[in-house]
């Protein structure tokens, strides 16, 4: 009888330990998140530099590459990755301005999503 009364009271004392440590799995959740989104957000200078440096060439190439209209699309980069956007007149016209930027180097990957062919740019968001 007196072990029966042990063991409720291991299982009780080992229920409420383990459901107080639920909070705090989500807390420790929650703050990795929070410090994956701010290690994006804090770029190191050296980084920065780089993609202003890619964004920069990738705007050049297209400034002197017969066939795309430069001043109809914009063009960001983060981590390496090269956002297009705005309007081209058609679809070669678009894959055109991706393999141009592609091949700049230090240019990871391009996104094209935002780059409309014909009609009007998508609405941001």
């Amino acid at each position: 009888m007196r072990t029966s009364t042990i063991r409720h009271s291991l299982y009780a004392t080992t229920l409420v330990f383990a459901f107080a440590a639920i909070p705090f799995g989500q807390v420790a959740a929650q703050d990795a998140g929070a410090r994956m989104q701010q290690s994006s957000e804090n770029q190191t200078v050296p980084d920065k530099a780089a993609d202003a440096w890619i964004t920069t060439k990738v705007k050049s190439e297209f400034g002197t590459t017969k066939g795309i209209p430069a001043t109809d699309i914009s063009v960001s980069t983060h981590d390496g990755v090269v956002t297009l956007s705005g309007t081209v007149a058609s679809q070669a016209q678009k894959e055109h301005a991706e393999r141009v930027a592609q091949r700049v180097k230090g240019v990871k990957s391009v996104d094209a999503s935002g780059l409309t062919v014909g009609g009007t740019p998508p609405a941001e968001k």
